[in-house]
């Protein structure tokens, strides 16, 4: 009997967690593919980004660094929407453009349409889940980066970041597209 009893939490967890997937929580989606990206990763994404650097202009050279706290959170903010967007990528139903709309970028050669895009992603769909994964992965190393104040480790965590963009968008959005050589 004892054993039974101990068995019996973990039979309830497992229970449960295979029950989860089939009656977990239902997301209504208002915002498409598209717009996640244009509305929150490219503007999160584009702020780390522009956080670190050089820029060169008639006055000089002009390094680019968070140096007050107030900087340090406000990449804060936008570390933790790149960390969130990707759980908002993986849930089903989202459609890859609003109704009736057409991907941003349709006139460039290789990039498919809102239909071809969806057709990929359901038929790999645990590789796009994968994707939106890594780039949670990597939107979080910029998020411990932040938060040490390491300007070493976002600027390593930025070049991650476009590279796990790319990955996603070269499988899913432009396939077709012409690599540089």
């Amino acid at each position: 009997m004892q054993r039974i009893l101990r068995s019996l939490p973990v039979l309830l967890l497992a229970g449960l967690a295979a029950c989860q997937g089939e009656s977990g929580p239902r997301f209504a989606t208002s915002a498409s593919l598209q717009d996640l990206m244009v509305s929150i990763v490219d503007p999160a994404a584009d702020a780390l980004w522009e956080s670190v650097g050089s820029v060169s202009t008639a006055a000089g050279v002009e390094e680019r660094v968070p140096r007050t706290d107030d900087d340090w959170q406000a990449l804060r903010r936008q570390a933790i929407m790149l960390v969130e967007s990707a759980n908002l990528l993986q849930i089903r139903g989202r459609p890859v453009v609003v109704a009736g709309g057409q991907v941003e970028d349709a006139h460039v050669p290789g990039v498919l349409p809102a239909a071809g895009i969806a057709q990929a992603i359901a038929a790999q769909r645990q590789v796009f889940d994968g994707e939106a994964q890594r780039f949670r992965e990597v939107a979080d190393k910029a998020l411990r980066a932040i938060d040490a104040k390491s300007v070493p480790g976002l600027l390593n965590a930025g070049g991650q970041l476009q590279e796990a963009c790319e990955s996603c968008h070269r499988k899913f959005w432009y396939p077709n597209a012409r690599q540089p050589g």
